[in-house]
């Protein structure tokens, strides 16, 4: 599911890449997608996924969802670019957002 197109519903914004991005850097988004990882994804790297835990709240942390996939190994989130890009996520994800 596209939630680029959950967050331009949501938000009435012409900016949803920014309510993805703000929505990644909430502890509880990241506890979620962490124990999603671990039950669906045995390729999931924990202890990078505790790298990004320890930066909540911190001014500097503004993650992306490519970073997120890249260091974690993560299978849950999807970036495509292009005409028809955006954010994709598992429904289970998707519905969190």
């Amino acid at each position: 599911m596209c939630i680029t197109d959950i967050a331009k519903a949501k938000s009435d914004s012409a900016r949803a890449a920014d309510v993805v991005r703000n929505w990644l850097r909430n502890r509880g988004t990241l506890e979620y997608l962490s124990v999603w990882e671990q039950i669906y994804n045995p390729q999931f790297k924990v202890f990078e996924s505790e790298h990004f835990k320890k930066q909540v709240g911190l001014l500097t942390f503004t993650p992306s969802i490519s970073e997120w996939i890249n260091k974690t190994n993560a299978i849950g989130l999807c970036v495509k670019r292009g005409k028809y890009g955006g954010t994709y996520a598992h429904k289970d994800i998707a519905f969190e957002l």
